[in-house]
């Protein structure tokens, strides 16, 4: 497409295009490395060194309102916890709370070595300050279309 046919665009199936692509790219570069994004979600949510403000255990109705706006419908968290529960990187105690175990907290370290390459792969061919100006395109037709300030 040419730049006036492009400029023509519409900002939202794009949006949605990018991110349905974007999703499935990271997770299959997970699923390569044998973990799924849930399942590093609720890594990263355990973890005092991470996302838990106090590394106290959470049931899965809290987990999943702390990640409600980025679990996709699909998602089971579950499923994804007792795979971990499993793996003995998250054990349950007598109230089903979920807490992270120390080998969870190394497997979140390890994991979190994979999101670099995924994101040099993503951004191959974009210069820093192209993806700057494109979040900042974004934030601006966020904000025009009443949504929340980033």
């Amino acid at each position: 497409m040419s730049d006036a046919e492009l400029a023509g665009q519409p900002a939202a199936y794009w949006t949605g295009v990018a991110y349905e692509a974007l999703i499935a790219f990271t997770r299959a570069r997970q699923a390569e490395q044998g973990y799924t994004q849930p399942q590093f979600w609720l890594l990263r949510n355990l973890s005092v060194n991470d996302i838990s403000p106090d590394g106290e255990g959470m049931s899965l109705s809290a987990l999943r309102a702390a990640m409600a706006s980025y679990l996709r419908p699909e998602d089971d968290l579950a499923a994804e916890a007792a795979v971990l529960v499993e793996r003995g990187w998250l054990r349950r105690d007598a109230e089903d709370r979920l807490w992270l175990t120390e080998a969870g907290e190394q497997a979140r370290v390890d994991l979190g070595r994979n999101a670099p390459a995924i994101r040099a792969a993503l951004h191959e061919g974009i210069t820093d300050a192209d993806y700057v100006t494109t979040l900042k395109v974004l934030q601006r037709l966020i904000s025009n279309a009443g949504g929340p300030a980033a």
